[in-house]
């Protein structure tokens, strides 16, 4: 019988890449060879590409679909009764997931959809330069160094995710090529990481302020190393290769640097800041029909804040906020991350206009509240704000705080008393910016390592990395025990299985 074709469509409203104009310009019809003409037509083009980044242009999407996927499966966060409502999403976080579940494939498709769009681009690209108006050679770099760096990145999602993906390398027109088999996982992660490679060259090393967003060298440097490090673990007999790779790889992020204010990165009021190395760009233009917003603030706060409660701080985050005690700003506070990222029963937060500058703790959580404590972060600055339907706050991909934190592990890891010195210099820098904090403690490799575990879990709650931090380090089984997650099988659940949709669109995937 006949599968069942399908194939990304190419229509979609434009959406991202730092200048208003750039997000809200109106998707052209590239659907046919005969769009690509200069410079412009494909810059329109790039702009779709962007505009499939995390399912950011349907503002419940974007929450629906990537955090259900990328934080229920770790041991951060914890459901709210809210999810109760939504099988497909509770399934992820309980682990009674099929390959029929409708979260996963959307994620799935999200993520070839750009793919789709980039191999369009990168057709297009070359349909200028040879039969168009020509392109300078920077401006060919640049433009091409964008497309491939988002192929590279859509790939990355999945082979993250998914054991086995497919490389999709090429413009659909036929049929005949949407059945494609699985590619071998080396061969998945030797495309990406020459991808990222080929982009870093190619890409500028900076933007104007006109092209905030879009991206530059350091955005594909900081994912190269991301993807050596996760290589240097799942390919044990080229570990030490891939470990030089990855720091070789952090090392050439040239133009970042810690942000001193941690929580206004994440409530709208530091967007782009000289941390963020790649940033979700919302905006609160909504001419023409456009609407790029979200509503993660109502996802994050406690049902007694008028929050949909979809999602909470475990126990174990919370207790890990608190973990060293009230030894920052002069043994006064908790980790300075604990009050940008929660609301929780604290002096701090008693205080009167804690909390959006007008209310506090008890104004927040009264007597008999279903939740004590909850995620702050994504949350805008002022409760006028917050009570919008939807909101427009940044929401950071990559920051510097990564770069620094994966490139400790890396020198850790090479098991040499100079890289250990290097990583708990990088650790104690983040302690001391972002946390207030003074040094940590201990100089041997385990405690290098634990603390980089603390320090990541503190630094990045909410940020959609724990579960691929514990795959990495052999840990998830432990930790889900220790979660109470019954149903999860260590030999089934670290990847996610393929959506029944492929297999039934794809002749070459059973």
């Amino acid at each position: 019988m006949k599968k069942i074709l399908y194939m990304a469509s190419l229509a979609l409203t434009f959406a991202f890449a730092g200048c208003d104009d750039f997000l809200t310009v109106e998707s052209p019809d590239f659907s046919t060879e005969i769009y690509w003409r200069d410079k412009s037509d494909v810059e329109a083009g790039l702009s779709a590409v962007y505009g499939q980044l995390e399912n950011r242009t349907s503002n419940y999407g974007f929450a629906e679909h990537k955090y259900p996927v990328e934080t229920f499966r770790g041991d951060d966060v914890a459901i709210g009764d809210d999810i109760n409502n939504y099988p497909d999403m509770k399934d992820l976080y309980e682990y009674t997931y099929t390959n029929e579940n409708a979260t996963t494939k959307e994620y799935w498709m999200n993520n070839y959809n750009g793919i789709n769009y980039a191999n369009n681009v990168i057709f297009g690209i070359d349909k200028v330069q040879t039969s168009g108006e020509k392109m300078s050679d920077e401006d060919y770099n640049h433009l091409m160094g964008e497309a491939v760096f988002l192929r590279a990145y859509y790939h990355f999602k999945l082979i993250l995710n998914w054991e086995d993906i497919i490389i999709r390398d090429e413009y659909l027109t036929s049929e005949e090529q949407v059945h494609k088999a699985i590619s071998p996982r080396i061969d998945c992660w030797d495309f990406i990481c020459t991808e990222l490679e080929k982009a870093a060259n190619l890409l500028p090393e900076t933007r104007p302020s006109t092209e905030t967003g879009r991206v530059t060298k350091d955005v594909a440097y900081a994912y190269l190393g991301w993807s050596y490090l996760t290589r240097a673990y799942e390919e044990t007999d080229k570990k030490d290769t891939y470990l030089s790779q990855a720091i070789a790889a952090f090392n050439n992020v040239k133009h970042a640097a810690l942000e001193p204010d941690f929580e206004s990165m994440f409530n709208g009021t530091n967007k782009n800041c000289q941390e963020s190395i790649f940033e979700l760009q919302f905006t609160n233009i909504t001419s023409d029909g456009a609407y790029h917003k979200h509503v993660m603030h109502y996802w994050v706060a406690a049902p007694s804040m008028g929050g949909w409660d979809e999602i909470r701080v475990s126990p174990m985050m919370y207790n890990e906020f608190l973990k060293e005690g009230k030894i920052a700003n002069n043994n006064t506070q908790y980790d300075a991350r604990a009050y940008a990222s929660m609301i929780f029963d604290d002096a701090y937060y008693a205080a009167d206009n804690s909390i959006f500058g007008e209310y506090n703790y008890a104004d927040c959580f009264p007597s008999g509240s279903k939740t004590a404590y909850c995620f702050k972060k994504l949350m805008p600055s002022t409760y006028e704000e917050f009570a919008q339907s939807s909101v427009y706050t940044n929401v950071p991909l990559m920051r510097y705080a990564n770069v620094m934190l994966m490139k400790a592990e890396a020198l850790n890891e090479q098991g040499t008393e100079a890289g250990r010195t290097e990583a708990i210099n990088l650790i104690n820098e983040i302690r001391s910016v972002h946390g207030k904090l003074p040094p940590m403690e201990g100089n041997s490799y385990e405690a290098v390592k634990a603390q980089i575990e603390h320090e990541r879990l503190v630094e990045f709650s909410m940020e959609c990395y724990r579960f691929y931090d514990l795959r990495r380090w052999g840990k998830l089984e432990e930790a889900m025990k220790t979660d109470d997650r019954s149903n999860f099988n260590i030999s089934e659940d670290q990847f996610l299985p393929i959506p029944l949709m492929e297999s039934q669109s794809n002749n070459d995937v059973n």
